[in-house]
């Protein structure tokens, strides 16, 4: 039987990853759930699945927790130090879904003693890339990536075949401003902008959807997780997000992942993996599938692409920045303090003021992080005083 650890179990990912564990609790033992705030459903999956230690990060939500616990046979910890614990409990399989520079540290823990990790925290790789796969690489931890592009990457990239590769192919929905008039796009408000056509995702995603800056980030961490460089890794505009990804060899063979638009897939992959298991949603049905189509990014409509190509360029700390300030001004534009169209340019001028050394321990990319948050609050509280 598996043993298991999800980190940041009450998110969107969480919460599928959850929902699986309940559809298969004979394959798998669940040791460590964590959770950011929400105590009561950390409470509801702990009483569901018995695990032998929870943590919550918050403090203030111990109490809460320890009485919607009492009777139950579970240690519970409460702040960061309690989830990087979690983290460390000796269990086969993790799932690193804290959304957010946040989930370093527990990520780092698990990957130090060589845990399997379901990789499900872009910001991680792309703020602390290089520490976190040379520690993989010192433990013989193994990060399978749970992003559906990448899972489907993973699936189809044949590493005894690596020097046929020509290249990688991510797919992009195009979001829900794939077609809007590019003078109509600085009007778009929040609740459009969340309105995906294919996902169901949380608020930040779906921001960083609409801009396209997910597929950027995306393209860092192809970088990272295949060790290929900036060029060889593509981006193709796929609407109906059926073709999760590709892989092209130099024999003319395209290589690709196919499936419903449901991160039940990836999770699931990711769980079984190096098997595989069934899963109780619908699978796909080519028969009844609508066209598929295919077509180059805009990257005037989604400057995103080519700020994230530009910060892997850079190498330094630039992937820290541009991460770091993007999130901020995510935050400003769901708050209606600056446009959408402000957020990209906003991430720039951050990348451009905070650019310098690459951090070299997590320490570092915790630090050099808060202050590039700081930076960009300050300039968004002045760039509105200004306004």
């Amino acid at each position: 039987m598996k043993t298991i650890a999800v980190l940041g179990s009450t998110g969107s990912v969480g919460r599928t990853t959850i929902k699986l564990l309940l559809e298969n609790q004979e394959k798998f033992e669940v040791k460590a759930l964590t959770a950011g705030n929400n105590w009561k459903l950390l409470a509801e999956q702990a009483r569901l699945l018995s695990p032998s230690f929870v943590a919550i990060d918050n403090p203030d939500a111990y109490k809460p927790l320890q009485e919607a616990l009492d009777g139950e046979k579970i240690q519970i910890g409460a702040g960061p130090e309690a989830v990087v614990e979690a983290a460390a409990i000796n269990a086969d399989w993790v799932m690193a879904g804290i959304v957010g520079v946040a989930g370093l540290p527990a990520t780092v823990a698990a990957v130090r003693r060589g845990a399997l990790i379901a990789f499900a925290n872009k910001e991680c790789l792309v703020s602390a890339g290089n520490i976190l796969i040379a520690e993989a690489k010192k433990s013989n931890a193994k990060l399978i990536p749970v992003d559906s592009e990448h899972n489907a990457i993973f699936q189809v990239f044949e590493n005894c075949n690596r020097d046929w590769i020509d290249k990688i192919i991510l797919t992009a929905s195009g979001g829900p401003f794939r077609t809007t008039k590019l003078s109509d796009m600085e009007l778009k408000t929040p609740d459009a902008a969340l309105a995906h056509p294919n996902w169901k995702m949380g608020a930040k995603i779906s921001i960083d959807s609409a801009t396209m800056m997910n597929k950027g980030l995306e393209i860092i961490e192809a970088c990272f997780l295949f060790a290929m460089p900036e060029n060889k890794i593509d981006v193709v505009v796929h609407p109906q997000s059926i073709v999760h990804s590709l892989v092209a060899y130099k024999d003319g063979s395209l290589l690709a992942q196919l499936g419903s638009p449901d991160m039940a897939t990836p999770i699931a992959y990711s769980l079984a993996w190096p098997e595989r298991m069934a899963i109780s949603q619908q699978l796909l049905d080519l028969k009844v599938t609508a066209p598929l189509t295919f077509e180059e990014p805009d990257t005037i409509r989604f400057p995103a692409l080519n700020l994230a190509r530009e910060s892997i360029r850079l190498a330094g700390n630039s992937n820290l920045v541009l991460n770091a300030a993007n999130e901020i001004a995510v935050k400003g534009f769901l708050s209606r303090q600056i446009k959408f169209t402000d957020i990209i340019p906003f991430s720039k001028t951050i990348l451009d003021k905070e650019f310098g050394k690459e951090p070299i321990s997590i320490d570092e990319v915790l630090l050099m992080d808060r202050d590039v948050r700081r930076s960009a609050n300050h300039f968004l509280k002045m760039r509105n005083n200004r306004s």
